[in-house]
């Protein structure tokens, strides 16, 4: 049985690294996805807390109690609120670690948890992970500090000591514990493991060490208009994207880039420089992983999975907050780049974070395991989406899904083993995907996605903001035809409802709290 290492971005848009179409260096990421099997349509749930949740129970995010986002005891959602939104992962799911635990796999948690804060039984150790360093709630670069802080299992980290040659910083320590814990456990048990990365890059505090700045310094300088156009063609030459769906045009918020006064660009180049820089010391960490793993000879026996928790982030305002450099040295959280680069990361798509347009939902995937994949040059362009992640571990892992735990009946799994994708088969998945957010909600079977900004209001679905698109003729939804494919529509939508109602979208909590 393979070890299992998933590793998971916060944040990152779907054509930041270099095999989806970025210029940022990230080699270490590019040969493990074209060493592999590599995904054209992955999905996630559009938002950070209910990724996390359906990546590790293989449930739909309602079903775990974080329909929305987790919370503090005592503070917006809780006993009160309907269980779909109570804030914290419930006892009514199990955790890919409580499930591959009792299979005989040790179970390691190197990052952000960020699924039930306000007491300690909602916590990693308390729920199947054995060792875990990180954050139990997220938002990292060099201070932790206040509600944000780092712990050691269950106890709160006091003093930062710096893992390298450099400053502490929290990408870094996470690759550097996940590094302690497993060869701790290859020195001790020799059991397989599954380890869980999950870092806190690139979401803000965009922040970056003075090395990476200096790699990146001036190649931003181009602007978002440039950088989107330079994209998009790799993606074409990579065979991500069929030149037919066309490049969404700019955000109609985000201003042309020559018409910036050169203070303006200066700034703005040197926040996409800090992004930039995180994740490429994302890359290089990742590549220190490797080589630990060739050093004590598993790597051929390790199924890697990467993935990010939703699109490009445009939070901070149009064109970002804070201080790239000054707040290195503070604890501010909100330093973001803005808008105008999130439209740049979300390239070729339109919308965002929050949003299950492709922007929102669409992020870059990939499966490599040297001992049982075989390397695929080509895109594996059927679609697929987080709860799918679960069987697929499940079956490696020869690990057994419980009917009953913690007392309490554990609902099916709905997803598909990824297995057959090994081997370039096909999924033959008859059914189709389902997703809502905040309001907003997609529904995708074969070519067709219906999907909507605001549809699934807090008291029932609002028709007249479904739109529909035929994702073969046009990925980046730019025809919207709601209005001359009408029945297909609407039977998207009453699949869309009838999925709703089996998981627990409504009651809602009003206004979307």
């Amino acid at each position: 049985r393979p070890n299992i290492i998933l590793i998971m971005l916060d944040d990152m848009g779907f054509s930041d690294i270099g095999c989806y179409g970025g210029e940022i260096d990230t080699p270490y990421i590019d040969e493990l996805a074209n060493g592999g099997v590599k995904f054209s349509h992955f999905y996630n749930n559009s938002r950070c807390c209910p990724t996390r949740a359906s990546l590790l129970t293989g449930l739909q995010p309602h079903r775990t109690g974080i329909g929305w986002m987790t919370n503090p005891t005592g503070t917006i959602r809780g006993e009160d609120k309907p269980p779909a939104y109570r804030g914290y992962l419930n006892r009514k799911c199990v955790t890919l670690a409580e499930v591959l635990k009792p299979a005989g796999y040790a179970t390691i948690l190197a990052g952000k948890w960020h699924l039930g804060w306000g007491a300690e039984d909602r916590w990693p150790l308390q729920r199947g992970f054995e060792k875990f360093y990180g954050c139990i709630h997220g938002a990292h670069s060099f201070n932790p500090s206040g509600f944000k802080y780092v712990s050691l299992g269950n106890e709160k980290v006091t003093e930062f000591k710096s893992t390298t040659d450099r400053r502490y910083y929290t990408t870094d320590a996470f690759t550097d514990y996940a590094v302690q814990f497993i060869d701790e456990e290859l020195s001790e048990k020799k059991r397989p493991f599954f380890l869980y990365l999950a870092y806190t890059a690139p979401h803000w505090p965009i922040l970056a060490h003075d090395e990476e700045m200096e790699k990146y310094q001036g190649k931003y300088d181009i602007g978002w208009d440039k950088i989107r156009e330079q994209r998009y063609q790799r993606q074409i030459e990579l065979g991500l994207i069929d030149p037919k769906w066309k490049l969404s045009p700019r955000d109609e918020a985000v201003p042309a880039w020559d018409s910036l006064d050169e203070e303006k660009k200066a700034l703005m180049s040197l926040r996409m420089t800090a992004y930039a820089g995180m994740i490429d010391r994302v890359d290089q960490n990742i590549g220190k992983l490797i080589g630990f793993l060739k050093e004590k000879k598993v790597y051929d026996n390790t199924l890697i999975l990467f993935l990010s928790d939703n699109g490009a982030c445009a939070e901070g305002g149009l064109f970002g907050s804070g201080d790239v450099i000054a707040d290195r040295e503070t604890s501010k959280l909100m330093v973001a780049y803005g808008q105008v680069w999130a439209n740049a990361s979300s390239t070729p798509f339109r919308m965002y974070k929050h949003y299950t347009h492709e922007g929102g939902a669409a992020t870059p995937f990939f499966m490599h395991w040297p001992k049982g994949i075989r390397k695929q040059e080509s895109w594996y362009d059927e679609s697929a989406q987080l709860i799918d992640v679960m069987p697929t571990l499940l079956e490696v892992a020869e690990a057994k899904y419980p009917k009953t735990f913690h007392g309490n009946p554990i609902p099916n799994l709905d997803g598909l083993s990824l297995t057959p994708t090994f081997r370039g088969e096909s999924l033959k998945r008859s059914g189709a995907m389902f997703s809502e957010h905040e309001n907003n909600a997609f529904v995708i079977q074969d070519k067709w996605k219906l999907v909507g900004r605001g549809v699934a209001g807090d008291n029932g679905v609002i028709p007249d903001k479904w739109e529909l698109y035929d994702l073969d003729e046009d990925r980046t939804e730019l025809n919207n035809l709601v209005q001359t494919n009408s029945e297909k529509a609407e039977e998207l939508a009453r699949a869309w409802r009838i999925w709703a109602d089996e998981n627990q979208v409504y009651p809602k909590v009003s206004g979307g709290e």
